[in-house]
């Protein structure tokens, strides 16, 4: 290696290790006045460049788990066990209240029948609790995704009507922030689905019209951002179970990073909540842009 050679790698290599610790210091100030237990966890996808805080700790979903029920699905349409053109019958009463719902509220009276692609666009691009449910019976329980699934960082226990029965339950299906990034990335290589049900599921991903104030909220307009959100409620002492986004973001310059950042137990308000996603997201976003 020559001199110059070694000068170049000497300067890069330096560049990347202080930039991480320069990024790492602006997100540990964001959290640090915050009331809440944060756990974030970034990768870059080209150079494979990642930081994590917490990253190892579990968190509780909510409903992040729909990412991971949709990959369920579509590796069964993948291997011929489903169809993403086959009908779904919905019936009144799989429509419980009280849950969130955009599909209830545009047919309160159920009994129509929707095909299987359009029930995943409900959930993920909705997030609609109701639906969400009605594809976990139909892949075989939640205990067929954590099958498929298949790892110590990743808990499900509950469905969305489980999930909604006590302050408790909700806390019930974990996983970790690493791997929320390692399973993003996973799929995003095609390694989870074949190529179209990867490219069918991130379009999906990308048409997610809840949590615009999170990963999406201070992103230069126009952002892509393939995410899936995870909302708890507030309870009567002021104290939000979770606030959550992963998701998959596409640089100006054509690159990509992979965020997940989960808000637990936070007594900050909900917008508050989200903005501590947003907030960190845009310190990544001109991290990575400026590089």
């Amino acid at each position: 290696m020559t001199k110059l050679s070694i000068v170049i790698f000497a300067t890069l290599f330096y560049s990347q290790v202080f930039g991480q610790i320069e990024l790492r210091q602006k997100i540990e100030q964001l959290i640090s006045t915050k009331k809440a237990d944060v756990g974030v966890s970034i990768l870059n996808l080209e150079n494979g460049d990642s930081l994590s805080i917490n990253g190892t700790k579990h968190y509780p979903m909510i409903s992040v788990f729909k990412f991971h029920i949709a990959l369920t699905v579509l590796n069964k349409v993948d291997k011929g066990e489903l169809a993403l053109n086959q009908k779904l019958f919905i019936k009144k009463n799989e429509l419980l209240e009280n849950t969130w719902s955009p599909f209830k509220k545009k047919y309160p009276n159920g009994d129509i029948s929707i095909s299987l692609k359009e029930a995943l666009e409900w959930m993920i691009s909705v997030s609609d609790n109701n639906i969400c449910d009605i594809l976990i019976r139909l892949v075989g329980g939640v205990e067929a995704i954590d099958h498929f699934i298949n790892d110590s960082n990743f808990v499900i226990i509950n469905d969305e009507e489980g999930i909604h029965k006590n302050w408790d339950a909700q806390f019930l299906n974990t996983t970790t922030p690493n791997f929320s990034n390692q399973l993003l990335k996973s799929f995003y290589k095609g390694k989870q689905l074949t190529r179209k049900s990867t490219k069918f599921l991130y379009k999906i991903m990308l048409s997610t019209s809840v949590g615009k104030n999170r990963i999406k909220g201070k992103l230069p307009p126009k952002t892509k951002v393939a995410h899936r959100t995870g909302s708890s409620f507030t309870n009567k002492e002021g104290v939000t179970g979770a606030i959550n986004d992963i998701g998959i973001v596409e640089l100006p310059n054509g690159n990509h990073f992979i965020i997940s950042v989960f808000v637990h137990n936070t007594t900050e308000t909900f917008e508050d909540g989200e903005t501590i996603i947003a907030d960190i997201a845009k310190a990544t976003c001109d991290y990575y842009t400026k590089k």
